[in-house]
């Protein structure tokens, strides 16, 4: 009997029947944990996919959160959400959906989607340990920008330089008739020199700059209109360097209006600065500091772009980028001897604007060159290939468009509005 407690010869029995159960448990769970995963991976595309079906842009969840008012959720896009996570895990074998839930919510002008679940996995190995299943839970969230508000100022330059013909054919042919490639618009007290420049160029039908651009600026309304989501969704203002040389200061054509009907009524009225003479004040009529300057008291805070009461605001300025005012002290290039500045535009005030949350999008204008005249080879040719650079310098980054004499304005200006606004997006 005392030999049994010193007997060793089937402890290797015995202690392989003791770890057999952790054994076969350990790698039953590390074999059923595999297995929930790969399922968890499956569900949570399901549950992705659900999401964002719930508030795709064609989906009738967007279709109602448009049509809201205010905040809140919006039922059939949670319906919606539930039915395709059903729908997609519909007969699939290796688990069961032990829960699902799905909100979206609307609040400030985005659509919030989100979707939670809990689904259970059978075990096959772990069951030795007493675990019959393995639940797995997982979230997807989804954002939907439905629109962001913006408020549009057109500053379109419409000095004597704008009187340019529109292109190089347009610039021969106003040269032979008139001698000048400037269709100069006089108006001496109120009265019209019909024999102006600016008139010949009208009867023999050639195109100045600022023709296309109030053609251009006009035809953006209907852009505009199409694009937006709502009917305040975008407002849009237009204003030039004024109306007459005289009397140059920033003209309000339209203010900021969702009427843009409207507004492209009077952005096609757009006209060339008048004259009272030819050459009347050294020409100094294009003050690109004073329009920047005096266009942001129009403008107003710029906002989130979440409201329709904090809306972003964006300067669409569209010129041919070459100032000409009096400006002795400040000019970034050499001045006549009686102060007038012909420079490319100081970009330091268009810095400003961005600095206080202005977005400024450009559209240059090419300025041609005038070879065989003297002023223009004297003043403007020196610093010609710098003139461009300094317009993109005074956009926000990204919106920078320069038109050449054989591209049309119209569409340059419709892919750049295109390029500022949102287009609904998804994020996840």
């Amino acid at each position: 009997m005392p030999g049994f407690f010193k007997d060793r010869s089937g402890n290797f029995g015995i202690m392989l029947a003791i770890l057999l159960v952790p054994v076969i448990g350990a790698a039953g769970l590390a074999l059923d944990y595999t297995t929930a995963n790969a399922v968890r991976t499956q569900v949570q595309g399901a549950a992705d996919a659900a999401a964002v079906a719930a508030i795709a842009e064609s989906s009738e969840g967007v279709k109602a959160a448009f049509a809201m008012s205010g905040d809140g959720e919006v039922a059939i896009a949670q319906s919606d959400a539930v039915t395709f996570f059903k729908a997609q895990l519909e007969n699939q074998p290796g688990f069961t959906v032990d829960s699902i839930d799905a909100k979206v919510i609307k609040k400030d002008g985005v659509l919030y989607s989100l979707i939670s679940y809990v689904v259970s996995v059978p075990t096959t190995l772990s069951r030795v340990l007493g675990q019959d299943r393995i639940q797995v839970a997982g979230t997807a969230t989804v954002e939907y920008q439905t629109e962001i508000y913006r408020d549009f100022y057109l500053l379109l330059d419409n000095t004597p330089s704008m009187g340019v013909a529109a292109t190089p054919a347009d610039v021969t042919k106003l040269v032979a008739a008139t001698g000048c490639a400037f269709a100069c618009h006089i108006v001496e007290n109120g009265v019209e020199d019909m024999n102006s420049k600016y008139n010949i160029a009208k009867n023999i039908g050639v195109t100045t700059r600022i023709n296309v651009v109030a053609k251009a600026a006009a035809a953006l309304m209907d852009t505009a209109r199409d694009s937006r989501k709502s009917s305040n969704q975008y407002r849009m203002g237009v204003y030039t360097f004024g109306e007459k040389a005289e009397d140059t200061k920033l003209l309000e054509v339209v203010a900021a209006t969702t009427d843009l009907n409207k507004a492209k009524a009077r952005a096609g009225e757009v006209d060339l600065m008048s004259i009272p003479y030819q050459n009347y004040d050294n020409d100094q009529q294009t003050d690109f500091d004073r329009a920047l300057t005096q266009i942001a008291d129009k403008m107003g805070t710029p906002g989130t772009g979440l409201t329709a009461s904090s809306p972003e605001k964006i300067l669409f300025f569209v010129s041919d980028g070459v100032g000409d005012s009096y400006k002795p002290s400040a000019c970034t290039k050499a001045t006549t001897p009686s102060g007038r500045c012909q420079e490319p535009i100081d970009v330091k005030h268009c810095q400003a604007l961005k600095d206080e949350g202005y977005k400024i999008a450009v559209l240059y204008t090419t300025y041609l060159p005038l070879p065989g005249d003297d002023w223009y080879g004297d003043w403007i040719a020196p610093f010609q290939n710098e003139i461009p650079t300094k317009m993109e310098q005074c956009a926000s980054s990204g919106l920078f468009f320069e038109v050449s004499p054989t591209e049309g304005i119209g569409d340059a200006m419709t892919a750049l509005f295109k390029k500022i606004i949102n287009t609904p997006r998804l994020t996840g």
